[in-house]
């Protein structure tokens, strides 16, 4: 299983992720407003500690990465609107991290494939080669914790979802869940091919297991 890691989410590293595309960033309002946004307090699971344990494993494919800039500018978005009633979240954050980009002077091409790379994190299908499945990867590595983090991560879930009855989330969850279970693959990079695929699965199959009881 992958270990419970987290990445110290400074504002430094913000300037860095954004120097990777040669843009200067030295005012921290903007970092302290995305940071607030996984600060409300009707998350959960969708947090900065999320934020962080993301980044942790994003050292590991980062090298593999055609535009590692792009990755985590999406990476510091991707779920920075959330609203577990909704389901535009992931449109909302991409639409969030367009006008940043687009402010800061870069080009549209960019805030396009960043754009891009926060849709994939919907999850709806497996994700295109390339950056795509490193960022999803990464999105999905809490699938392949411990089993202890894995458990708190499925009640953390069910704490943004309090306001469904618990038969309908019971089975709404199931069968997400074992959407995921019935892909030929749940990782797409060889690195969490390797050491994810089959922690996520067993995981995977003892939470379907609990929620069928």
């Amino acid at each position: 299983m992958l270990a419970n890691v987290q990445a110290h989410l400074t504002f430094e590293r913000w300037r860095r992720s954004w120097a990777a595309l040669d843009v200067v960033v030295a005012d921290p309002r903007a970092f302290d407003e995305l940071l607030a946004r996984y600060a409300e307090p009707h998350r959960a699971y969708h947090t900065r500690r999320h934020l962080e344990e993301c980044f942790a494993h994003w050292e590991a494919v980062r090298g593999s990465a055609q535009r590692p800039g792009e990755v985590e500018l999406a990476l510091w978005f991707h779920d920075a609107v959330y609203d577990p009633r909704r389901e535009d979240n992931e449109g909302k954050s991409a639409e969030l991290a367009r006008g940043a980009i687009l402010r800061a002077g870069l080009d549209a091409a960019v805030a396009d494939r960043v754009e891009a790379l926060i849709l994939a994190t919907r999850h709806a299908s497996p994700p295109a080669a390339g950056d795509a499945a490193a960022l999803v990867d990464v999105d999905l590595a809490i699938l392949a914790a411990s089993t202890e983090r894995f458990d708190e991560y499925e009640r953390q879930v069910r704490s943004e979802y309090a306001w469904v009855p618990a038969p309908l989330f019971r089975w709404k969850r199931r069968t997400l869940l074992q959407e995921l279970l019935d892909r030929p693959r749940l990782f797409s990079t060889a690195h969490f091919q390797q050491v994810a695929e089959e922690p996520a699965r067993a995981n995977l199959r003892r939470s379907i297991a609990q929620l069928q009881g």
